[in-house]
């Protein structure tokens, strides 16, 4: 059996610790089935981002004629756009197995790694074992069972990169970030899209009065139904049927298109790895639970990124690897925990979300309605905002009364992911609104709008 002072499961945020590691003179073994370089390189972010610019930009012109110009679009190549997309991420996959290569102590085993016991693995028939184990190997899509996706061609976030011709119809099945923004990028090339959504809300992990706003933006440009559980999928002489229910009046409802796009959530690679055999515990959902120093139950093994399904975006993922990486090494007793208080996240549509903490009604929550404060801030109230003729976006703040500490913003609208982020960092240094107030904003531009919601904080509405 080959022994290792580090062994790491998954090669998205785990090159992190295996980078640190080598640093360390450790020997390491980096365990990864492929593709090299994880979810966000090759199925996720930067993919999808790639598709999602030219689809702004559609969006924009189409959307010019209320700024007094009228547009239209010639031909869109979607085949360029897609092979762009797929040549940008097999020339980074490239560059990580070269940079692999050249880096001595450091063994890659391309393969699923199955534990065999507490600090024991099976790769590919070799045996391997390490003194530190570190766990990042992350999720793939969840598909209902029972309803007959095993007799049909589906798509999935990772599949719908590899089409060669656009469709001329989908059904997404699904509300949360994924589904809006492939929604919005097939919409833009021309695909007739519906969205199928079994929660009565439109992105429910959103601040809900920015994805009310936004639900009503993207039903400009396609068919959203909320409240509806998909029961039965099935290929017909048409297309592939969709049959869904309505939870509330139980009325029954069929959609045909030539494609379905199956977006229902993530599921946990813990299986996989069939963490049980080394008594690493899961919870309910088969996600590996983790301490707040992001340590398993077992010794020296730790988790991260989205195999422990707390928040499943990269940046989260490369900062709890930090955070596991120091905790590993540490011989000073000066552990960090990880802190979630002011992680942020975007929701890449036509317009954006950005957001970072809590939600209106978590704070409540928490802190009960006399204990915070809510301002919103409306692009159209400030001047770039009104130039832009902008009526629907908009930003919102929560702050805890007591001490004037920004608990949660969200922001709906054009480059709302540039504009959050001096919240984030505010945040991150404490979150008083001070910090915010202090530095001058440039007038007029659009960084106005944070200003203008913590100038109109008051008492929540509830």
């Amino acid at each position: 059996m080959k022994e290792y002072d580090v062994i790491v499961i998954g090669s998205g945020a785990g090159s992190i610790i295996a980078e640190n590691a080598i640093r360390h003179d450790m020997s390491v073994a980096l365990i990864d089935k492929g593709p090299l370089g994880g979810t966000c390189l090759n199925v996720g972010c930067i993919p999808s981002k790639m598709l999602i610019y030219p689809a702004d930009r559609i969006a924009e012109i189409l959307d010019s004629e209320k700024l007094g110009i009228k547009a239209s679009i010639d031909s869109i190549d979607f085949m360029s756009i897609m092979e762009r997309m797929r040549t940008k991420v097999s020339t980074s996959a490239g560059h990580i197995r070269k940079g692999i290569s050249n880096v001595k102590g450091l063994d890659l085993y391309e393969a699923v790694g199955r534990f065999t016991g507490e600090h024991s693995l099976d790769v590919d028939g070799e045996k391997i074992t390490g003194d530190k184990i570190f766990i990042a190997a992350g999720a793939r899509p969840h598909i209902p069972e029972g309803i007959g996706f095993e007799n049909i061609d589906y798509l999935t976030n990772e599949n719908a990169l590899e089409l060669s011709e656009l469709p001329k119809s989908m059904i997404v099945i699904g509300g949360g970030f994924i589904s809006a923004e492939y929604a919005h990028f097939f919409s833009a090339m021309g695909t007739d899209i519906t969205i199928v959504q079994r929660n009565k809300m439109f992105l429910p992990d959103e601040e809900p009065e920015l994805s009310d706003i936004l639900l009503k933006e993207m039903r400009k440009r396609m068919t959203i139904f909320t409240g509806t559980e998909v029961v039965r999928v099935e290929r017909t002489s048409d297309g592939i049927r969709v049959t869904g229910k309505d939870r509330g009046t139980s009325e029954t409802n069929y959609y045909t298109a030539e494609k379905v796009l199956v977006v229902t959530g993530r599921k946990s690679n813990a299986d996989l790895l069939q963490v049980a055999k080394a008594g690493i515990k899961t919870d309910k959902r088969n996600y590996i639970i983790v301490d707040d120093y992001l340590q398993t139950n077992k010794k020296r093994i730790w988790a991260f990124g989205d195999i422990i399904g707390k928040q499943m975006f990269r940046h989260v993922a490369n900062r709890e690897a930090t955070v596991a990486w120091h905790n590993a090494i540490d011989t000073a007793g000066h552990k960090h925990k990880m802190d979630y208080h002011a992680s942020p996240h975007a929701v890449f549509t036509y317009p954006e979300i950005a957001s970072v903490g809590m939600k209106e009604y978590e704070a409540i929550a928490e802190y009960g309605p006399e204990g915070i404060l809510v301002g919103k801030g409306y692009f159209s109230e400030v001047a770039m905002g009104e130039a832009m003729v902008d009526d629907a976006s908009m930003a919102k703040a929560v702050v805890s009364r007591s001490d004037g500490k920004i608990v949660g913003f969200h922001v709906l609208g054009p480059h709302a992911s540039i504009l959050i982020q001096e919240v984030i960092n505010a945040m991150a240094l404490g979150g008083d609104i001070r910090i915010l107030g202090e530095g001058m904003h440039i007038h007029p531009a659009l960084s106005e709008v944070i200003i203008s919601a913590l100038n109109n904080l008051e008492e929540p509405s509830v």
